[in-house]
């Protein structure tokens, strides 16, 4: 499997879990706000401390964003592009985003794919979401953890201040939010966090990370050395897993497929959830 040396020293615990009961919630994004603002007020309002959102056909001006992008030099083993700003309305077409915080205030990690303005159909790994602006009303749909909290901190390892849970676990509840650190098959980590926690069946919610390239189970391979990806769908049925992903590559090319086992390394950091069905 596909590897890359981080900057910092490897971190013995490759998978960081907590249990705690996740809360469904759908909300409207209004028009006129950033992105941030729109995503994270209502999950803040009723209480949440980290948590997934889904969103799609959502229309965005002004609309910022970065891609995947090569290393800086020795610092990272990848970074990002330089910002975009398509000029006028596009259409976020899937998105997911972690909410979580920084600094003391609410913030989301959004990874998405859209349709810009000239009609090309283009992803990101990152939205920036404090300089993009909603720009017709539209929905979205979050689950939410009250005693897991979601906080960006630096970490050593990748040289990246990067969400991380933390929190009490409840062994009887029926959620767990993770983070999958570098170099880990990302079906293989979603599997062993089940086995961990004696969970047979689960459905993975929203969710989204970086992984070293891409390798999908009809055989066809994104090479680019970092990625930006997002779930489309995911489970846990019998102990096994399977995800569907948008995965962006460099150019900010989208391809979307189920995942090849044991070929997806995580490639900087990876953001969970799962919803126990059994």
């Amino acid at each position: 499997m596909r590897t890359l040396v981080q900057p910092g020293p490897v971190h013995p615990r490759r998978i960081d879990w907590f249990r705690d009961d996740p809360h469904a919630l759908r909300f409207a994004l209004r028009a006129g706000a950033t992105l941030n603002e729109a995503l994270t007020t209502p999950l803040v309002e009723a209480g949440f401390q980290a948590g997934t959102i889904v969103f799609g056909d959502v229309a965005v001006n002004p609309f910022r964003y970065v891609r995947p992008g090569p290393a800086d030099g020795a610092a990272h083993v990848a970074y990002f592009s330089a910002p975009h700003a398509p000029e006028g309305i596009s259409r976020i077409e899937r998105a997911n985003a972690t909410f979580g915080w920084a600094g003391g205030k609410p913030l989301v990690h959004c990874h998405a794919a859209w349709i810009e303005p000239d009609g090309s159909r283009r992803g990101g790994g990152h939205i920036l979401p404090h300089e993009t602006i909603i720009a017709e009303p539209a929905e979205a749909r979050a689950w939410g953890f009250a005693s897991v909290r979601i906080q960006a901190q630096a970490d050593e390892e990748t040289n990246f201040t990067l969400f991380q849970p933390a929190g009490s676990t409840n062994p009887q509840a029926g959620g767990i939010v993770a983070r999958v650190k570098p170099n880990q098959d990302i079906l293989t980590a979603v599997e062993t966090t089940c086995r961990d926690n004696s969970i047979t069946e689960a459905n993975v919610r929203g969710s989204l990370g970086s992984l070293i390239g891409a390798r999908f189970s009809d055989g066809s391979p994104v090479d680019d050395h970092a990625t930006e990806v997002l779930v489309r769908q995911g489970w846990v049925r019998s102990g096994r897993a399977a995800l569907e992903l948008l995965v962006v590559d460099m150019n900010g090319d989208v391809h979307e497929g189920w995942l090849e086992r044991g070929e997806n390394p995580v490639c900087i950091t990876f953001d969970l959830v799962l919803e126990v069905t059994a």
